[in-house]
Formats: structure tokens, C-alpha cells, sequence
């Protein structure tokens, strides 16, 4: 399957802002079943644009628009090709014991993706979900992640705009309602409560015409990635309950959010922000005529003051 993307993010301020200094995270990986075969930022107002690559080796570029400005645009353009999904599971990985599981992670470079991040600490209402959906060893590996991701799936409501990109998981567990951020974020916390590798993964899902996806096509995406010996990286994506596959499209991996937010910048001034984002994702042959934008986060609750850092993050939908 090969897809062309093109993912536009506009900041508009409310008065002019200087030193605006932004990462960018939306150039897909090449890895596994996955190929990038080319990519494209383009930044308005125009300013020279750098790249390198994170401890996780996601592809990240940054600039600063040093002078006086009241809006910005970017602009990413990608085509990507993935394969067919990976080969059918085999017995092995079906009857993965905990102690074949435990060997691997011990001593290893998989302690990171076990050991609780800051979207994915421990709480009091992660405990009595994880009761509730009865998430423990009993169950094996394989049996354990399918099991976590239908059951969430079955406990949350996808209510977009329900939360905030810098939302804790206490507030989508005790709404019963969510994105795809809250999902995964509460999937990897329950996980890792039991000792399993699992990683967030960021990038797009594409809708075919005869898919029933929750998740929107006009905004980024997030799911789960498993590890399983003998096998590697499995993808979960529990906003809706499946097993990723070539519709799935990878841009970044991290611990959560915090390490693959699509954009995140600072400035200095007094201005509000509001940002709107545009996800087109089509298949190569198919002519995208126009963008329509959808305004996603208006930042109000910003207390922002003359000569002082600002924040502005995207939530994934």
C-alpha cells in the first residue's frame, strides 16, 4: 500500500510573537514493513530548518523565527509505502510464557519500555480499572494485550474533544471517555503495571471507504506496540480494538506523548494561541483537490506574559 500524506498545522496569535522556537515530529519512520520514500517541511514565514535524530531514532526537525510574527504554517508531505502485514502468528508467540517474557526484558535495553512514564505513572483509579477489567498474569502474554486492548476498547467512550493533549489518564478513566492519546496512554500504563514492554506510537490511520475506525481521518493518531520474543514489535491500537496493520502509519516511538508530539514550540509575548490541523491521507493515485482545516485546541488557559516561554501542543484524536 502506498499513501501520500500531507499534514498542515496554522498557529494563529492574537497579537505578534518573537523567537518562536518549534520541533517538528511528522517525518515517518522506514522501519519494519514500512518505507518513507520521501518527505517534505516547508515553514511559513520562511526560516532555515535543521533535523536529527532522537535516542529512539525519530526524525526530528526544528527552526526559530526570530522577528516579530502573528502566524505560522507548517507543512509536512510524505509518501510511504508499507507491505502487506507481518505474517500470520505463529504457536510460539500464542504460547509465550511470562518467564520467557521476564528473561528477555531483564538486564536489557526493554527496561525502558517497562519502567512507568509521565503520561503512564501508577494512580489509584489505574488500580481499581485494572481490577475492574481484570488485567493480570493469569492470562498469558499474547492472550494478556488482545485481552487489555478489547477491554478497554469495551470501557471507554471515544468522545473526541473530551481531553487535552497534556491530559493525566486519571481524567479519561474517570470520564469513561477519550482519543486515541487516552487510550494508549492508559493501555501502556495498565501493561506495564504487569511488567510488560510496550511502547506509544504516534503517526496516521488511514480510513478506507469500508472501515468502521472511530478514530477520525483528519487528525494524527496513537496505539500500542507490544514486544513479544521470537517476534519483535506487535502493534495494538485500542481506540479500535485491532491489531495495526498497513493502514497503520508510524511517525514516531516514545515512552508516551511527551516524547513524539507532532509539533511543540515556545515563544516570547503575550499572545493567545489557536491551532488548526489538516490530515490528508490518500492513496498515491488519488488527487488531493483542497484542505479543509479543523480548529483543535484554542490555548485560553495559557497565562502568557511579555518576554516569557509559552507552550502549544496538539492532542492526537
Amino acid at each position: 500500500m502506498i499513501y501520500t500524506i500531507r499534514h498542515s498545522t496554522r498557529f494563529a496569535y492574537s497579537e505578534p510573537v518573537r523567537e518562536n522556537v518549534t520541533e517538528v515530529r511528522l517525518n515517518p519512520v522506514s522501519l519494519g514493513i514500512q518505507r518513507c520514500f520521501s518527505f517534505r517541511l516547508s515553514v511559513w514565514p520562511p526560516v532555515p530548518v535543521s533535523s536529527y535524530s532522537d535516542q529512539y531514532q525519530n526524525r526530528i526537525h526544528h527552526f526559530n523565527i526570530p522577528y516579530d510574527h502573528r502566524a505560522q504554517v507548517i507543512t509536512a508531505e510524505s509518501i510511504v509505502g508499507i507491505r502487506q502485514s507481518q505474517k500470520p502468528l505463529d504457536q510460539q508467540v500464542l504460547d509465550l510464557s511470562w518467564a520467557d517474557l521476564d528473561a528477555q526484558v531483564s538486564d536489557s535495553e526493554l527496561l525502558e519500555w517497562v519502567i512507568p512514564s509521565d503520561f503512564t505513572e501508577p494512580t489509584p483509579l489505574l488500580e481499581q480499572l485494572k481490577t475492574e477489567l481484570a488485567i493480570s498474569r493469569e492470562m498469558k502474554p499474547f492472550e494478556l494485550a488482545m485481552e487489555t486492548s478489547y477491554r478497554l476498547f469495551k470501557a471507554l467512550k471515544y468522545l473526541p474533544n473530551s481531553t487535552r493533549f497534556d491530559s493525566p489518564i486519571d481524567e479519561a478513566i474517570s470520564q469513561r471517555a477519550g482519543v486515541c492519546q487516552d487510550y494508549s496512554h492508559i493501555m501502556l500504563a495498565l501493561l506495564r503495571s504487569v511488567g510488560f514492554p510496550c511502547r506509544y506510537v504516534s503517526g496516521y490511520l488511514y480510513h478506507a471507504i469500508t472501515s468502521n475506525h472511530q478514530s477520525p481521518d483528519t487528525a494524527s493518531h496513537a496505539w500500542v506496540e507490544a514486544w513479544f520474543p521470537g517476534l519483535g514489535w506487535l502493534g495494538l491500537d485500542p481506540t479500535n480494538n485491532k491489531l495495526a496493520g498497513d493502514h497503520h502509519i508510524v511517525i514516531a516511538y516514545g515512552r508516551d506523548y511527551a516524547d513524539v508530539p507532532p509539533t511543540r514550540g515556545v515563544f516570547k509575548g503575550s499572545a493567545r494561541t489557536e491551532m488548526a490541523i489538516s490530515v490528508r491521507i490518500v492513496p498515491e493515485e488519488t488527487i488531493i483537490e483542497s484542505d479543509v482545516f479543523r480548529v483543535i485546541h484554542d490555548d485560553k488557559d495559557v497565562d502568557a506574559k511579555p518576554a516569557t516561554p509559552t507552550y502549544a501542543g496538539s492532542q492526537q484524536q
